[in-house]
């Protein structure tokens, strides 16, 4: 997608709540329920939007077991009620609301009250773009906006990903392929990376590179493969406009992007997916089929449409908005 057709569908989002007063549709809800629709982070999570000519954030969540959901963040002292969401009326679990004058760098979190034996806990967005450098948790609104200077590369990417071409692939660990011993062996930033990573891997002669996981991981040990946020960067790196840089980089290189991506499992961390709205949302609700101990993470429960959805959503994103070439799917 080009930079142009991403700011039609911006444009096209913030005239669909003014008239509406949501960025979801019936037949959104209809693919969400059928578990085929594969852009749900157009329409779930948060989005800069005006309604009445107010500028603001549309914030959207899926707990369909839910008795009260609301935004709480640093816009409100983190309290809960002054920001409600509203349920919608079609049974589809979506709770979802304006909030105006807040936006873009604003720290939130989702308060749900269960209508089960009284449950309540504050979750991150499932879908956020952007989250708070560990061990700090909370979800951060952030506008994806990026200048893409990769058009070349996207025109004859699939030649250049051919199956029956000449295919060399470096598997990379961002965090310690290379340190920075002067300032206590931290690791490179996306941006260092987009330099130092890149010339490394024309020098010595790779066509691609395979980044173990870069989405939102809370233990840093994992490597990325306990995934918490599925739309998201790490911010341990950077920015999402950070990594969108090293990507860009090396399609201006020649060289192909593959991610690691893990939708099998997923980490018990109390502010994730794991018990989201006081029942087994995400993972299987039947206990020798909900964790792993291996790995000691919880299963998706595939069987589940929605939670298709989710994830579908979450790998279209990766290769519509971070413009990757590929996804190795780990853990199947």
């Amino acid at each position: 997608m080009t930079t142009g057709e991403e700011d039609e569908l911006m444009q096209q989002a913030l005239s669909d709540i003014t008239r509406t007063g949501s960025l979801i549709t019936d037949y959104d809800v209809y693919l969400f329920r059928q578990g085929s629709h594969s852009r749900l982070y157009e329409k779930l999570g948060s989005h800069s939007a005006v309604s009445g000519g107010v500028q603001g954030t549309f914030f959207a969540v899926w707990a369909p077991n839910a008795a009260e959901v609301s935004v709480i963040g640093d816009f409100n002292g983190w309290e809960t009620g002054r920001d409600p969401l509203l349920a919608r009326s079609d049974d589809s679990g979506i709770w979802e609301g304006f909030i105006p004058d807040i936006g873009h760098g604003a720290l939130y979190k989702y308060r749900i009250k269960s209508r089960y034996n009284n449950y309540t806990v504050d979750k991150g967005d499932p879908f956020a773009h952007f989250w708070e450098i560990p061990p700090k948790t909370a979800s951060i609104i952030w506008d994806l906006a990026y200048p893409w200077r990769d058009r070349g590369w996207m025109r004859c990417r699939e030649e250049q990903n051919s199956p029956d071409g000449p295919i060399s692939i470096y598997e990379v660990h961002l965090g310690s392929w290379r340190k920075v011993p002067e300032e206590e062996n931290r690791s490179l930033s996306y941006r260092e990376a987009a330099t130092e990573l890149v010339d490394y891997l024309l020098e010595t002669g790779f066509t691609h590179v395979e980044f173990l996981p870069v989405m939102e991981h809370p233990f840093y040990a994992s490597w990325g493969y306990q995934t918490l946020g599925y739309f998201a960067p790490t911010s341990r790196y950077g920015t999402p406009e950070d990594f969108m840089h090293l990507v860009d980089s090396l399609h201006q290189r020649g060289i192909g992007v593959i991610l690691d991506w893990v939708p099998s499992h997923f980490p018990a961390d109390g502010y994730g997916l794991s018990y989201f709205d006081g029942t087994h949302l995400y993972e299987h609700a039947l206990p020798g089929q909900r964790y792993h101990p291996e790995w000691k993470s919880y299963i998706f429960n595939l069987g589940r449409n929605e939670v298709r959805s989710f994830l579908t959503s979450s790998a279209a994103f990766w290769l519509d908005r971070y413009h990757a070439d590929g996804l190795r799917v780990d853990a199947v």
